[in-house]
């Protein structure tokens, strides 16, 4: 499986964007998907995550209420809608795949199959 995220960019503090984790090789449908962010010199920190049928998910208490995550599993695509973007959400993002498809868990050390990130910078 490689993911690839995208959608990254620029955006003035308020703004938003819409980051798309796609997946190729063999299908994601059939794990739970998460997103992470890291910055320099700092630990990967979990965003949020989803589980295989789309209807559950868990946020980060940092990002609740700004961001949201879903999926299309017809389309192999995780997505991470970021909204109210703070300069202090700039970072990498990273999507991944829990290796045992519990979507609650919110450790890196249980997710796989890591892209290679999307810049995120929220500045004026």
């Amino acid at each position: 499986v490689q993911l690839q995220a995208s959608g990254g960019g620029l955006v003035q503090p308020g703004g938003s964007l819409r980051l798309s984790c796609a997946a190729s090789g063999r299908t994601i449908s059939l794990r739970a998907m998460g997103w992470f962010r890291q910055v320099p010199g700092k630990e990967r920190e979990f965003v949020a995550s989803i589980d295989l049928s789309g209807r559950r998910t868990n946020t980060a208490d940092s990002v609740k209420g700004r961001f949201t995550i879903a999926r299309d599993n017809a389309k192999n695509t995780v997505y991470l809608q970021m909204s109210g973007l703070k300069p202090e959400d700039t970072a990498v993002y990273y999507c991944a795949r829990n290796k045992i498809g519990n979507f609650y868990q919110t450790s890196a050390d249980d997710y796989s199959y890591w892209g290679q990130g999307t810049q995120v910078t929220v500045s004026s």
